[in-house]
């Protein structure tokens, strides 16, 4: 790999990363609505939960990076 690919993969992970959540976030939305007919806490749960996620991916992200050394 050369060190030009290097510095573009972690931007592209991060590019898709971003790409994929925020077509989640565009559904959150519908989806809490439907979820909170069945129960307002459980569409809060869920919502609380995708947002934890979004941060959590990028801290495991870095934590991996950080290790080898990238």
């Amino acid at each position: 790999m050369s060190p030009r690919e290097k510095e573009r993969s972690p931007a592209v992970a991060a590019a898709i990363i971003l790409l994929v959540v925020g077509i989640g976030f565009f559904a959150l939305p519908s989806i809490m609505v439907r979820l909170g007919d069945i129960s307002p806490w459980l569409a809060a749960g869920v919502g609380a939960l995708f947002v934890i996620s979004f941060f959590l991916i990028f801290w495991l992200r870095a934590r991996y990076q950080r290790r080898k050394g990238l």
